[in-house]
């Protein structure tokens, strides 16, 4: 712990310089959740599964090194749907995916273990670069984005998402971002942006580069200017980066949320076509089985009502079977709905005769590859696209967290402190920070 108090020390005097010469300390803290724990919530509803249960802060052995890796210092994380799912043990406990990707070589064995530390976003400093890796080097104050692949087959090579071998770090890996070190590829470092803290500079990176490919790359809906946009929740993680995409790009948005302060959030943030679905008292739903297309219509006619009669050309999905009916009978002739997450859950029911006569598409879009990733990263550091966080938590009370955003009780993004020991450090460009500090704190506290 005293080499880590020093790398700290370090990194907080901007003695970046230093952190080549200071030894690796032999642990860390992370967060984990235990093999031996998947059981735990066996009969209890997904919504009553309790992260703050399965959550532990653990002291665990820093992980090997190998070719073309990295160990960074982290100085801060966020917390995303997949660690939910991690530690909720649903769809399938991960250590499923751990034991898969140990058998791959006898380097990832080291992530087939009986403790998974999770988190797939990450800032901070980079400690150790392994063989071949010539673009980072100790001292680089980074980011990571969470695309884990071997790019050892053909299938990767035009885009990185179809790799064969594709993973999410921190999910599908060990080694993740909230913990005090994570390992991570190297290729997945990205520059941090000058103007942000560690808090900020950590939450952009899964849902930015997620949002970035569904709507604005041409593997996704490629949107173009004056396309209405259908964002279902427009000031959470993902949505509050697809409404400033869609905003930054032309279109219309139309956001949908769950209470006025969630609408009012949109609105600070520029959209004005905004639904509060509770309010407007919406029920897709008549009972576990059966969906009631007459809500579907007073849905889609709310929209064009908004939008002075025209049908969504992109609906943003990623709450899954709980909107994608209402999603898929919304979507204009010809429309396109794209669609990640299902946090609702996966299994889609919609009618096919709205699909189909009408011509629309359904993507798949799963993150970002490589150059998406960059992409997304390089409008955060020139302060195009602005971090979304709305409150930071100490790496001990990442279990409450994770409830947040299970419960739907956040806004925005919910940050982590790992190494930092308070918010509002790490800034290099108080200039740039200064002309977007507005925008930067939208999310603040709400």
């Amino acid at each position: 712990m005293s080499q880590l108090k020093e790398i700290r020390e370090a990194i907080l005097s901007g003695d970046l310089d230093a952190v080549s010469s200071i030894e690796l300390p032999e642990s860390y803290r992370g967060v984990t959740v235990h093999a031996d724990e998947v059981e735990m919530f066996e009969g209890v509803p997904s919504r009553d599964k309790d992260p703050r249960e399965s959550l532990h802060v653990d002291e665990v052995p820093v992980p090997e090194l190998g070719p073309g890796e990295a160990l960074i210092a982290v100085m801060a994380s966020a917390i995303n749907y997949n660690t939910v799912w991690t530690s909720i043990f649903e769809p399938l406990p991960t250590f499923k995916f751990l034991r898969r990707y140990g058998k791959l070589s006898p380097l990832t064995k080291r992530h087939d273990l009986p403790y998974h530390v999770v988190g797939s976003d990450a800032a901070g400093v980079v400690l150790r670069t392994g063989p071949g890796v010539h673009s980072w080097k100790p001292g680089d104050e980074v980011v990571a984005h969470c695309l884990n692949v071997e790019l050892e087959g053909p299938d990767g090579h035009n885009d990185t998402m179809l790799d064969s071998e594709q993973r999410i770090w921190g999910f599908e890996t060990n080694f993740g971002g909230l913990a005090e070190i994570a390992l991570v590829k190297a290729n997945q470092l990205m520059p941090k942006a000058a103007h942000l803290t560690w808090e900020e500079a950590a939450c952009p990176g899964l849902v930015n580069s997620t949002a970035y490919r569904q709507l604005v790359s041409r593997n996704g809906a490629d949107m173009k200017q004056g396309d209405v946009v259908l964002i279902w929740g427009a000031s959470g993680g993902l949505g509050s980066y697809a409404t400033q995409y869609a905003l930054n790009g032309g279109a219309i948005p139309v956001c949908m949320v769950s209470s006025p302060e969630k609408a009012e959030i949109c609105r600070k943030l520029g959209a004005e076509l905004v639904i509060d679905r509770n309010a407007e008292g919406y029920r897709f739903w008549q009972d576990e089985n059966t969906q009631d297309p007459k809500e579907w219509q007073r849905f889609g006619a709310k929209i064009r009502e908004l939008t002075g009669g025209e049908d969504p050309d992109i609906v943003f999905e990623h709450p899954g079977r709980e909107t994608f009916g209402a999603s898929v009978y919304a979507a204009r002739r010809g429309g396109t709905i794209v669609t990640c997450a299902s946090t609702s859950g996966y299994l889609h029911s919609y009618d096919n005769r709205y699909l189909w006569m009408n011509l629309k598409r359904i993507i798949g879009s799963h993150f970002a590859n490589y150059r998406e990733s960059w992409e997304a990263n390089r409008l955060i550091a020139k302060g195009l696209i602005h971090p979304t966080l709305s409150k930071t938590y100490s790496l001990e009370e990442t279990g409450q967290a994770a409830l947040d955003v299970h419960g739907n009780t956040h806004q925005g993004k919910v940050g982590v402190l790992c190494l930092a020991p308070e918010e509002g450090l790490g800034v290099r460009n108080e200039l740039l920070r200064a002309k977007h500090l507005e925008r930067i704190n939208a999310f603040r506290g709400a």
